[in-house]
């Protein structure tokens, strides 16, 4: 007897749109069909066809539920959601044959593409509260949850029994107790961001003895979304202008000319730009933002959040980054092959990022009189350390260091083993000259996953360190190393060169 493996589509709409198909049930028709793909929406981009059938909404089965049961679990699911489909002979013929589809050994699995994911989950306190309460286990570190009731706060924004609270607004709770992550609960208001991890991701992490950040997480239930926009330069240029705002940090859209590429493209009256053309710019001044949109040529690609969106993200003190890194995993989908007595499917492998396109970062600065203009950061006693409030326009910005850079070496020197103390002691002892691998969070764990050792041959080039001077003087030791920022520059202007329904007596759809 044949076995079956569904596909794995995850899909993401912009606010107003739709997911880009109908699902329907039909006479004479077996399962949930898709049908009437919007051509180059979400689901065609994404690989389904029609004909296919969904088995799974977020993991859900739901090859037993009832038609409407299925849409409201797909509208629930807000912006992005994960299906698995079957094609349409497949599950016809597993239907003939008696398979139930539903069978855990035949869970999909995504060809080793993407590991289980904590996950993001943002509460709105109604008037029964968040709906969920807190167990921990006597001689059991963590807190779990449970008594979520199904459809209400708690549930719809993805929080599920016995997942595990890591985060309450960006501050690690794994080491407080019972009472003071409830007290803190109460403290917060109306509004709640929960870092979570189900058993499954719990499992993986523990037993890869890694810490769980929010920068791993899926942001899939949050309600808002970052937005792409894809534009095409004018004869007047793109249309639109990008300031910095006082006490406001970073960098936004003004004075958008109508009829635009910019206006076409969906842009918005102070949209913050994340990232152009899949590099944030988050740590950019603002010269180098408006350079890198100009480098883009006759198209760029920006994303952008909005106040709600952006007020989101802080909220879980986490990047908007991330959901674009999310997209980029979730456009490929593993496809759907069969075993046992029938001849085997090769499975279409994802596009992964090939080794010489995950490359680590040679940073070199001289010291200002402020200093190298970032912070080291890291837990004294603990080893490993990465970059924060990296300074604009500071000897490390301009060397291209970026917050949250894994550092790897300190003047050619592998300090991922040491503690940080020693690298602190490592970089006050440099002088004036100072040289530092790094990498990316994405780029350190992919690399690390792939068991590829991080070293200067990575780069590409001749490399020839400078090495660390052990006649400096060394001074009293600090948690951190850090630069005062440079006076601001006066703010710049500069241009940057829905659901349907219907039905029949035959047939019943929802558009989605």
């Amino acid at each position: 007897m044949a076995t079956y493996k569904p596909r794995v589509i995850s899909l993401t709409k912009r606010p107003g749109q739709t997911f880009g198909f109908y699902l329907r049930v039909e006479q004479n028709e077996e399962g949930h069909l898709i049908r009437c793909l919007e051509m180059g929406g979400p689901a065609e981009l994404a690989g389904m066809k029609d004909g296919d059938r969904i088995l799974r909404v977020n993991r859900t089965f739901v090859d037993d539920l009832s038609h409407s049961e299925v849409v409201e679990l797909v509208r629930n699911s807000g912006a992005s959601v994960t299906f698995h489909v079957l094609d349409e002979s497949s599950y016809k013929q597993a239907k003939s044959q008696g398979i139930n589809l539903s069978d855990p050994k035949s869970k999909p699995v995504p060809n080793g593409k993407e590991a289980p994911k904590p996950k993001l989950c943002y509460l709105v306190k109604s008037n029964s509260g968040y709906e969920f309460s807190l167990r921990s286990v006597r001689g059991e570190q963590g807190l779990f949850m449970t008594d979520v009731i199904s459809g209400g706060v708690a549930h719809r924004a993805g929080v599920r029994v016995k997942d595990r609270l890591l985060e309450i607004n960006g501050e690690n709770v794994e080491n407080s107790t019972h009472d003071q992550v409830v007290e803190k609960i109460k403290q917060v208001g109306n509004t709640i961001m929960f870092l979570l991890a189900d058993e499954e991701t719990d499992k993986l992490y523990q037993s890869k003895h890694t810490k769980i950040g929010s920068w791993l997480a899926t942001v899939k239930y949050l309600p808002h979304t970052p937005c792409i926009i894809n534009m095409t330069k004018g004869s007047d240029g793109y249309g639109f202008l990008l300031r910095e705002e006082i006490k406001q940090p970073g960098h936004f859209v003004k004075d958008i000319d109508r009829d635009s590429p910019a206006e076409k493209a969906g842009l918005k009256e102070m949209d913050r730009v994340v990232a152009v053309d899949g590099k944030s710019v988050e740590s950019c001044s603002h010269e180098q933002v408006v350079e890198r949109i100009k480098q883009s040529g006759d198209s760029c690609c920006l994303l952008v959040v909005d106040k709600k969106t952006d007020q989101l993200y802080q909220l879980g003190k986490v990047s908007p980054i991330i959901f674009l890194e999310e997209i980029k995993n979730s456009n490929s989908p593993p496809s759907y092959f069969e075993a046992m007595t029938d001849p085997p499917v090769q499975p279409s492998t994802p596009v992964e990022d090939k080794i010489e396109n995950l490359r680590p970062k040679l940073c070199k600065m001289e010291k200002a009189a402020v200093g190298y203009g970032f912070h080291l950061n890291g837990i004294q006693g603990i080893r490993g350390q990465y970059i924060e409030a990296v300074v604009k326009g500071g000897a490390a910005d301009k060397a291209g260091l970026e917050n949250d850079d894994i550092v790897v070496e300190v003047n050619g020197v592998n300090v991922e083993q040491r503690g940080y103390d020693e690298v602190v002691e490592m970089i006050r002892s440099s002088d004036n000259y100072l040289e530092m691998l790094v990498a990316s969070r994405r780029v350190y764990e992919q690399l690390k996953a792939k068991g590829v050792t991080i070293t200067h041959h990575l780069l590409g080039e001749t490399y020839s360190p400078r090495g660390l001077n052990a006649d400096s003087p060394t001074t009293s030791e600090k948690k951190q190393e850090e630069a005062r920022p440079d006076t601001p520059a006066e703010p710049e202007r500069q241009r940057t060169s829905s659901v349907s329904s219907s039905s029949s007596a035959n047939s019943i759809d929802e558009r989605l």
